[in-house]
C-alpha cells in the first residue's frame, strides 16, 4: 500500500489532470508543466503506487487508465476538492462587492427566459464590477463531468431533465399557455378543443421532431393537432408568431417576456405545469460564493 505521508500533494494532483486527460502533454499544459517534468512525476506515481495507472492507447495517441488508477479516480477528486475548500481564503465568506469571479450558468434559452432577468438585476444591484455571468448551452452527456471539474457552477432547466447525480431545488413552477401574434385572425378568445387542433403550431425540438408533450395530452382525449413547423430554439419562436398565423404553447413565463409582441391565451386542457429548477455538484455545495448564488434564485 502507498503510504501518502511520503508522498507530494502536487504528485496527487498531477494524477487527478493525468487521469482526466489521459494525455501527457495535454496534462502538462493544464499543470503549466514541461512535459518532461510531468512525465517523471508519472513514474514517481507509478513506483509509488506500484502500478502503470496510464498504459499506451492502441487506437489513438493518448492513453488508457489501469482499473487501479480508475478505482482511485473518484475518491481523489473528491478529496482534492474537499482540501482546495478547507484551505480557501475568505472560506467562510463571500462578498459580492469585492468578489473576482464568473459564474458560469448552463440552460437553453427557455430556462435563461423565465428565471435570469430578475437574476442579473438582482447580481448588479449587489455584485461589483469582477463579478460575472456566463451563460452555456448544455452539453447533457458532459454536464456532470463538467460541473465536477468547475466548469459550470449551475445548470437551470426542466425540473425533470436535470442528471440526478446533481442535488437540486425547484425554483419556480408555471402553466403552460398558448401564443400567438396580436391581431392573429381566431381573435383572442381560449380556444375550444377542435379549434385549438385545427391551428397551426410550432414545437421545439432538439431532434427536428413534430410531436412533444402537448401531443400526449390531446392524445389523452382522442384528438391530434397539426404540427406546422419544429425549431431548435425557444428564442426563434416569438419572432415567428409575430409574422405569421402559427401558435405555440409554452410555459407562461417565457411567453410573459413577448407579451408586447404576441397575445397569450389560456389552452382548452389542463396540460399541467413546467417546473425549473436548478442543479450543482455537490463539490460546490458548502462554497459560500455559490451558496450566494443560489441564494440570489430564491430571493427572485
Amino acid at each position: 500500500m502507498m503510504d501518502i505521508r511520503g508522498a507530494d500533494l502536487p504528485l496527487l494532483v498531477s494524477l487527478d489532470v493525468l487521469l482526466e486527460e489521459k494525455n501527457v502533454t495535454r496534462a502538462a499544459a493544464r499543470l503549466h508543466l514541461s512535459q518532461p517534468a510531468l512525465s517523471a512525476q508519472l513514474a514517481r506515481l507509478r513506483d509509488l503506487m506500484g502500478d502503470p495507472l496510464l498504459v499506451p492507447s492502441e487506437r489513438s495517441r493518448g492513453m488508457v487508465a489501469t482499473a487501479r488508477a480508475l478505482s482511485m479516480q473518484a475518491p481523489l477528486r473528491e478529496a482534492l476538492a474537499a482540501l482546495g475548500m478547507a484551505v480557501a481564503p475568505d472560506a467562510s465568506a463571500f462578498d459580492p462587492a469585492s468578489a473576482k469571479r464568473v459564474f458560469r450558468i448552463a440552460g437553453n434559452d427557455n430556462a435563461i427566459m423565465i428565471t435570469m432577468m430578475e437574476l442579473i438585476s438582482a447580481i448588479g444591484s449587489q455584485g461589483g464590477p469582477d463579478l460575472k455571468v456566463a451563460f452555456v448551452t448544455p452539453d447533457m452527456e458532459r454536464l456532470v463531468e463538467q460541473m465536477e471539474r468547475g466548469e459550470i457552477d449551475l445548470v437551470v432547466g426542466g425540473s425533470e431533465f436535470l442528471p440526478p447525480q446533481l442535488l437540486a431545488q425547484t425554483v419556480c413552477t408555471v402553466k403552460y399557455r398558448m401564443g400567438q401574434r396580436k391581431g392573429h385572425p381566431r381573435g383572442r378568445r381560449k380556444p375550444t378543443l377542435a379549434a385549438y387542433c385545427k391551428l397551426r403550431h410550432i414545437i421545439v425540438s432538439n431532434e427536428a421532431g413534430f410531436h412533444g408533450f402537448m401531443d400526449d395530452v390531446l392524445a389523452q382525449h382522442g384528438c391530434k393537432r397539426e404540427v406546422a413547423v419544429s425549431v431548435a430554439h425557444y428564442s426563434v419562436v416569438p419572432a415567428m408568431l409575430a409574422n405569421s398565423d402559427l401558435v405555440c404553447s409554452l410555459p407562461a413565463a417565457f411567453l410573459e417576456r413577448y407579451s408586447e409582441q404576441l397575445d397569450i391565451v389560456d389552452l382548452p386542457v389542463e396540460a399541467g405545469e413546467f417546473g425549473v429548477s436548478i442543479g450543482w455538484h455537490r463539490r460546490s455545495d458548502n462554497d459560500p460564493a455559490h451558496r450566494w448564488l443560489r441564494a440570489q434564485f430564491a430571493s427572485v
